[in-house]
């Protein structure tokens, strides 16, 4: 990383190390001052990430200095497959999973650690610069991972609405109507449950996400995703 890795914020900027054993921090940015925590595995890309302890990770990602994560996976021939990364603007409480506490037989009883749910991270929040075997130009990176920083001016409630709609249209066609969106109402009122006006949250956030170039308005209820 020290040798070939850049920073994704401002371009081809050499990231630092930090000193060993820093808390969810392995390198930064000497030019923007971004923080990245690296996870690397021999296997292929999943879902779920085995992660340290909980308590330190969440204190970690609800700090003022959260870090980015970097996922790198690789293959026996030391080849990398696949390496992205996900801004910290897309960590939540919901995506980091509480394991259950080590058994009291254990060496280290009692220890709680905890899971990365990538399922909860929107399509747009995962930053490829590698992607089955084939390196993505820094331009590219820099400009997916600069579209999303408007997340960082929201409140996390702001913040959690339009990630949760930025799920839901995950799962909409390339173009889906105003109907279909709607059809999500009831798992955003669970996740939501002191809202009583779903359907009017849900047009204000396609508004957001129109405005910021994730979708285009097609007129009458009509929307479609720019890709």
């Amino acid at each position: 990383m020290s040798r070939q890795g850049y920073c994704p914020s401002c371009g081809e900027t050499p990231l630092q190390a930090f000193a060993n054993n820093m808390p969810v921090a392995d390198f930064y940015c000497q030019g923007c001052a971004e923080q990245y925590e690296l996870k690397s595995k021999k296997a292929q890309l999943s879902q779920i990430i085995n992660d340290g302890a909980y308590a330190t990770m969440l204190a970690r990602i609800n700090s003022d200095n959260n870090p980015n994560f970097f996922f790198l996976t690789y293959s026996k021939e030391w080849q990398v497959n696949n390496f992205l990364i996900i801004p910290k603007h897309f960590f939540t409480a919901d995506i980091i999973v509480k394991r259950p506490p080590l058994a009291p037989t254990a060496r280290r009883a009692g220890w709680v650690g905890c899971n990365i749910d990538l399922r909860q991270v929107p399509e747009s929040g995962k930053v490829f610069l590698v992607k089955q075997q084939q390196v993505l130009a820094p331009e590219q990176v820099k400009a997916q991972f600069a579209k999303t920083k408007f997340l960082r001016e929201q409140n996390l409630q702001a913040r959690g609405w339009t990630l949760d709609v930025m799920k839901c249209v995950d799962q909409l066609p390339n173009r889906f109507s105003l109907a279909e969106a709607y059809s999500f109402s009831d798992l955003l009122k669970t996740k939501h449950p002191d809202n009583n006006n779903i359907q009017a949250k849900i047009r204000q956030q396609l508004q957001v996400l129109r405005d910021r170039g994730f979708i285009e308005f097609l007129g009458r209820g009509q929307y479609e995703k720019l890709l």
